[in-house]
């Protein structure tokens, strides 16, 4: 069976190089789903979930965002930040994005079109966060 070679990387480090059959993820004209010998392709990642299905089973990772290149068989996606579905804190990213929120309403309209955008920013990546890490616990009970 022809695989896709993945390959994740944030800034920090490389957080996963692994075989696949597919991966389906958040492009900025929604979820798109990329199999084996699909055409050459650059895109952007919007926050929300990476899915990539291999022989062993389900890799579930929440993005915040950043871009993907696919050609030949190989995927590099770029991303801002990328946790596995297993690794998220679910508490802790329920916190962050409680006050990412009462920050975007405590500053109201004093907030500039660069400060409005950040603060949306950590809304939608903790939003990401927190609907991977629910899936995740779902799949597992089920």
């Amino acid at each position: 069976m022809k695989t896709i070679k993945l390959k994740i990387t944030t800034p920090e480090k490389v957080v996963l190089e692994e075989d696949v059959s597919s991966i389906s993820l958040p492009t900025e004209n929604g979820e798109i789903t990329v199999l084996p010998d699909h055409i050459a392709l650059l895109t952007s990642i919007m926050p929300g979930e990476i899915l990539a299905r291999s022989a062993k089973g389900e890799i579930s990772m929440a993005v915040s965002g950043g871009f993907m290149e696919f050609h030949d068989n190989e995927m590099n996606i770029l991303a801002d930040t990328a946790e596995r579905a297993e690794e998220i804190d679910l508490e802790r990213a329920e916190k962050a994005r409680k006050r990412a929120e009462e920050a975007k309403q405590q500053a109201g309209r004093s907030l500039d079109e660069k400060q409005y955008a950040l603060v949306v920013s950590r809304i939608e990546k903790n939003l990401a966060r927190i609907r991977v890490a629910k899936r995740h616990r779902h799949r597992e009970r089920n």
